[in-house]
């Protein structure tokens, strides 16, 4: 690997000449500065994130906390992370993934000088990481939203909308019995805060209408989506509308309702809420509530970008929520 001793031999300066040459901190002549950086250029050499650290007190580095827990679903979350990486390259910033949630792995990530700043994803109602990147030298984004943000910057889809604009669409077209099948039960017990805000908005919505709601955890399993939609069917035999917000579940939702005998977009309306693309993917195109992972990732490192240059106080970005309709939405028994 080049150093920088390599390339102060190649250009025929001192290793603090090379260093100023990096820095800027310190006048270096046009033909000295030409020769170490052709030297550079030759060599290939890059400065590691400390050595760029020590001399300008910046790395150029952003970490992105994407916790890989129980009943997450991976490729939803890598929608967020690309977002998140392709907008660092802009500001021509690396990313840095923390997959783990321990609190004592985020400590030592704050505490030291890896990183500018951090986006943390997957937050919780009452979340332990709040208050330590809340305390943390670096400026820290949240994807989501928790009881208490503790001054830090949040964005995300607005979920409580999306339940409300879910509940509203199904009473519009005439249903008057409906239902969610919701998060897996792991993400519930941990009181992850979508799944909450989905259902308060469901809730509140289905009340203010006057309209029955049954809610079903479902495991991201095929064997998880047989239980939810048996217990559903079983339970609430008189459900014509049923949310979906269960990316990994959504298409095993579906087959079980075709074996079961019932029609998606004749005899039961599904509104999915995820990404466009997921919703497109299913047997019947879905209508659905985009979930903007990739554009949420952008939009959490311009925030976290601006509070690093100082010009941004702490703010919410709570992303409105848009429905589309498809092929899987059905008239209910009080359509006119």
């Amino acid at each position: 690997m080049t150093t920088i001793d390599d390339v102060a031999k190649a250009a025929g300066v001192s290793t603090s000449t090379v260093s100023y040459v990096l820095s800027g901190k310190r006048t270096i002549s046009a033909p000295t500065r030409a020769r170490v950086e052709r030297a550079i250029e030759k060599l290939g050499y890059r400065p590691h994130a400390g050595a760029r650290a020590l001399a300008s007190a910046r790395t150029n580095v952003i970490a992105l906390m994407a916790p890989l827990r129980v009943g997450v679903n991976v490729p939803v979350i890598m929608q967020f992370v690309a977002g998140v990486v392709t907008r660092a390259r802009d500001f021509e910033h690396d990313v840095l993934l923390l997959t783990q949630d321990d609190v004592g792995g985020l400590d030592r990530v704050t505490s030291g000088s890896m990183v500018d700043a951090l986006v943390m994803m997957d937050i919780e109602a009452d979340d332990p990481r709040v208050p330590v990147v809340a305390a943390a030298r670096q400026p820290t984004v949240l994807i989501g939203l928790p009881q208490d943000p503790e001054g830090l910057s949040c964005v995300d889809l607005d979920f409580e909308a999306a339940g409300r604009v879910a509940v509203r669409h199904l009473v519009r077209t005439g249903h008057t019995d409906v239902a969610l099948i919701g998060s897996p039960p792991e993400v519930l017990r941990r009181h992850t805060s979508y799944a909450e805000r989905l259902m308060r908005g469901l809730r509140d919505q289905a009340r203010g209408a006057g309209v029955t709601v049954t809610v079903e955890a479902c495991d991201a399993t095929p064997a998880g989506a047989v239980q939810a939609v048996d217990t559903l069917l079983a339970t609430a035999p008189d459900t014509t509308g049923i949310i979906v917000h269960n990316e990994a579940a959504l298409p095993h939702v579906l087959a079980r309702l075709a074996e079961r005998g019932v029609t998606v977009g004749t005899d039961m309306s599904v509104v999915a809420v995820c990404p466009t693309d997921v919703a497109l993917a299913q047997r019947i195109p879905m209508t659905s509530i985009d979930l903007p992972a990739e554009d949420i990732g952008k939009v959490a490192v311009d925030m976290v970008m601006a509070r690093l240059g100082g010009d941004q106080p702490s703010e919410t970005r709570l992303l409105a929520p848009v429905l589309t309709e498809r092929e899987s939405s059905a008239p209910g028994p009080a359509a006119s």
